[in-house]
């Protein structure tokens, strides 16, 4: 059963949000070398309960929280969520190194990612 591996934090100011995150949770940040402005966050131990995510700047106005679901084909994901009354909100991306992702709306225009791990992506 697909489930949620992920979760992804907008902020308009990250140097901000990583900074208020870090005192009310103590949770840790590590700067993505990536192809994109993105922290990665450590909630705690990976033998407790629990997920990491990410923190990214604000994309657009309005941009809330956004958990990711862990897939095995992302292209039969993205095409139930359209037989389903969704929408593709980005499509398909290579993360490289990580996977395939993409974002969907549900039927209550809820944002949420798919992503289908691919250690080879580029």
């Amino acid at each position: 059963m697909p489930r949620v591996i992920h979760f992804e934090l907008p902020a308009d100011n990250p140097e901000r949000a990583v900074d208020f995150y870090k005192k009310v949770f103590g949770w840790t940040f590590h700067k993505w070398d990536g192809p994109q402005e993105y922290w990665l966050v450590s909630t705690g131990q990976d033998t407790e309960p629990g997920i990491n995510g990410g923190l990214m700047r604000r994309q657009y106005p309005g941009a809330g929280t956004c958990n990711t679901i862990d897939v095995a084909s992302l292209d039969q994901a993205v095409a139930s969520v359209a037989q389903h009354g969704g929408k593709t909100v980005v499509p398909k991306t290579a993360i490289p190194g990580v996977g395939h992702l993409a974002y969907c709306s549900d039927t209550e225009g809820n944002v949420f990612g798919l992503m289908q791990a691919d250690k080879t992506s580029k």
